[in-house]
């Protein structure tokens, strides 16, 4: 087994834009027109197409691209007994644009009885690894399962189901124990936990989501805090965590705006996580100075490559903003990735696969100067 652990100097966050043939064999099987094994075919094909670009650019990390999955994070949640989903009418509000993904809400108690089926998406991938590349899971953050339940659009609901929030969260602790377990009997040392929730309770109108006010989001920090953290205390010593976070990625939108300077407290101070992967790719998500909060000696990937654009960022401009960083946090604990992924849903951002691996090739060249 590799012995690799993220995050290395020039990283990325998961996601990768959706092949034509891909987005075509989905379509089929929703429509009822190829069967699952038809499905799964293309599937693994292009997966492993992707893993070999993904290599022959020198990258350390190898992901699936999320290819299995409409969403970075509802899929996950779908396959835990007590949730379900449905088509939106309405959408999630992001800027200038509505992110079309399914309504997710509780149906029941929260559990897990089975082999959760990201499982098995990793061994596939776990099986490509070589003595140059490890596989590294993404999956959503424990406080981005609750706070799909607890927020005011599915508030209601979950009250029929669950007295208390406390009692929600020990039904999630317990699910992410066993999906964990599992991952790491399949040989899973690298999980990857994406959290928006910090980016929009960062955001000036995020206690407004949370229907809430200013003081009351504080306690929500603290809330959001403990359960990532109780999920964490579980997981096994050899196993590296890492948290993504950033303010919202559909399609070149993005929902929320703010620095990190409310939240570093307890992200930053309190998370126990071995590395943050951080959105930092323009004015909306502030300046550095909150680094100087990360507690330990956690690891900071620096997004400062945007994945919503295809214009290429200036490399001397990515530089100096790397040295600005190293103010607050040292050069050796400081990595660089893109800011999100290029398709944390299956629609993916507004650029081309040319352009998407333009943009890695960017990241690598100016990791391989600055950390030479």
């Amino acid at each position: 087994m590799s012995k690799l652990k993220i995050p290395f100097k020039y990283d990325f966050v998961g996601s990768f834009l959706r092949p034509e043939k891909l987005k075509n064999a989905r379509k089929e099987f929703e429509d009822g027109l190829i069967s699952y094994g038809e499905l799964k075919k293309v599937e693994d094909e292009c997966i492993v197409d992707l893993v070999t670009k993904i290599k022959k650019l020198g990258y350390r990390v190898i992901t699936d691209g999320e290819f299995r999955r409409a969403t970075w994070h509802l899929d996950f949640m779908w396959d835990f007994e007590g949730v379900g989903h449905s088509k939106t009418k309405t959408g999630l509000p992001f800027h200038d644009e509505a992110a079309m993904i399914d309504d997710t809400y509780l149906t029941g108690k929260i559990k897990l009885t089975h082999e959760h089926t990201f499982v098995d998406h990793f061994r596939f991938i776990k099986a490509l690894e070589d003595e140059n590349v490890i596989a590294k899971q993404t999956i959503p953050a424990p406080a981005q399962f609750l706070a799909q339940f607890i927020m005011p659009f599915n508030k209601e609901n979950t009250k029929k189901y669950y007295s208390s929030d406390e009692e929600l969260i020990l039904d999630i602790v317990s699910g992410y124990k066993k999906v964990i377990d599992d991952l790491y009997k399949a040989g899973c040392r690298n999980l990857q936990f994406d959290d928006c929730t910090w980016g929009m309770m960062a955001d000036k109108n995020g206690h407004l989501a949370y229907g809430t006010t200013p003081e009351g989001l504080k306690e929500i920090q603290k809330i959001h805090k403990d359960i990532n953290n109780m999920v964490i205390a579980n997981v096994p010593k050899d196993m590296t965590i890492s948290m993504h976070v950033c303010r919202g990625n559909f399609h070149s939108t993005y929902a929320n705006s703010g620095a990190y300077d409310s939240v570093a407290d307890v992200l930053f101070g309190s998370q126990n996580v071995d590395a943050f992967y951080l959105e930092f790719d323009d004015e909306r998500s502030g300046g550095f100075a909150p680094l100087a909060k990360v507690s330990g000696d956690k690891k900071v990937v620096l997004g400062l490559i945007t994945t919503k654009s295809p214009v290429l960022e200036n490399k001397e401009e990515i530089i100096a903003r790397i040295n600005e960083a190293k103010k607050y946090i040292p050069l050796d604990r400081l990595c660089l990735s893109p800011q999100c992924g290029f398709a944390s849903c299956e629609i993916g951002n507004k650029l081309t696969e040319k352009e998407q691996w333009a943009k890695l090739e960017l990241v690598k060249e100016i990791a391989d100067e600055v950390w030479k």
